[in-house]
């Protein structure tokens, strides 16, 4: 019988059986656990037999959350991190090196273009930044020394869809690795393995953590990239096949950067998972009807969401994510000043900076999360003073639209 999603979350088994028959894996808040022997412990260290022996390696409960994520994704491997950030910043060096390139777009999440930009670019890493809505400006920046695409499948918070079917068989005819960060495109909605995706990060902070409650970051490798072709990967690719890319990362980077996920966060995050599918349904009916609710309103300049007939990525996103991207929208005002009054106004919707809570929550992008950016670079980026962008919640959709309707007046 092939099961979905959240009877796949529900009911991946624990790896060990739990001594008291537990239906929710226990918090393992230990640092260290004990061997029954040194050969056990040899044994461990070396890989050879899956034992836990320091959280920040491997932990029972943040174990038991990758297993459900894998089971419930049909990744080959996951790694569950710190935060979203770590999980990117975990892919970027477990990858690259000194005179590579990485193809991207310049309307990305700002922590993620600081990261390439001023992170990054110091230790040799070149950054080219292309339309990626355009397949054939794309392969023609791909040169030698490129060795991956990185792409959010729905950009923040500029609500740009790419095609990841053409750039995943661009990047696979031309031996690159896509790396997609899908945060913002619900595991329910959006199949990453189907189109063609190498290396998934999403900011589990998101959706999967059940409303906000903690931070975390996930690593999904669908080991349908050939690691012998990769040149930085040359000798453990032919050795270990899809393995390489995991090992390499878990045996290496992740040990060594320690940006390992809390064993009571990895517990929170699995709670939150049970409830993914339906929280991402119900933030997705109530963002689309926002949206079209926001297009009749006086003072409103424009809406953005790809789920209107009105957004120019309208039906690449119905195609790609099944009618449903996601839960993010942003409109805009006349003016910043316009913008900081609405926002003062508002009384169920929260001034606060996250993504797909069960709250509603609103920031203005320019003076927040681009605010260490210069006017030339917001331009670049897409970043409007007029702009705000809205994460819609679980509340009841009349209270969400009377709530903004008093707050334009």
């Amino acid at each position: 019988m092939q099961k979905k999603f959240t009877t796949k979350v529900l009911h991946t088994p624990f790896i060990k059986k739990d001594t008291h028959g537990s239906l929710n894996m226990p918090v393992y808040d230990s640092a260290a656990f004990e061997f029954d022997s040194a050969y056990d412990m040899e044994l461990a260290f070396e890989g050879k037999k899956p034992k836990h022996a320091y959280s920040r390696i491997t932990n029972p409960t943040v174990e038991n959350l990758e297993q459900r994520i894998k089971n419930a994704s049909g990744a080959f491997t996951v790694t569950a991190l710190a935060s979203g950030m770590a999980a990117i910043s975990n892919v970027a060096i477990t990858l690259f090196q000194s005179g590579d390139n990485i193809i991207t777009s310049k309307k990305l999440f700002g922590n993620t273009y600081s990261l390439f930009e001023s992170t990054l670019k110091p230790f040799g890493i070149s950054i080219k930044y292309t339309d990626l809505t355009n397949i054939s400006a794309i392969e023609q920046n791909i040169d030698e020394n490129t060795q991956a695409i990185f792409v959010e499948t729905i950009t923040n918070p500029q609500l740009e869809v790419p095609d990841m079917k053409a750039i995943a068989d661009l990047a696979n005819k031309k031996g690159v690795i896509l790396i997609a960060d899908t945060t913002l495109a619900p595991l329910t909605f959006f199949d990453s393995k189907f189109h063609g995706v190498n290396i998934e990060v999403i900011s589990s902070t998101k959706y999967i953590s059940g409303g906000a409650t903690s931070i975390g970051g996930v690593i999904l490798d669908y080991g349908n990239f050939d690691w012998s072709k990769y040149k930085k990967f040359e000798d453990i690719g032919k050795k270990h096949g899809p393995f390489a890319f995991f090992l390499k990362l878990k045996r290496e980077v992740y040990r060594n950067l320690g940006a390992c996920l809390s064993p009571h966060n990895a517990y929170l995050q699995s709670l939150g998972l049970e409830t993914f599918a339906l929280r991402a349904e119900r933030t997705s009916e109530n963002c689309f009807a926002l949206a079209k609710s926001l297009q009749n309103l006086r003072g409103v300049k424009a809406v953005n969401y790809p789920g209107l007939e009105t957004s120019p990525y309208f039906d690449i996103a119905k195609k790609q994510f099944n009618g449903r991207p996601g839960a993010i929208l942003t409109f805009d005002l006349e003016t910043k000043e316009a913008c900081y009054k609405f926002l003062d106004k508002l009384k169920i919707i929260k001034r606060a900076t996250n993504l797909n809570d069960n709250k509603s929550l609103i920031i203005h992008p320019a003076s927040t999360i681009f605010s260490d950016f210069d006017n030339k670079t917001k331009t670049e980026m897409d970043i409007r003073d007029t702009m705000l962008r809205l994460s819609v919640g679980i509340e009841d959709i009349n209270d969400l639209i009377q709530d903004i309707e008093q707050a334009l007046k």
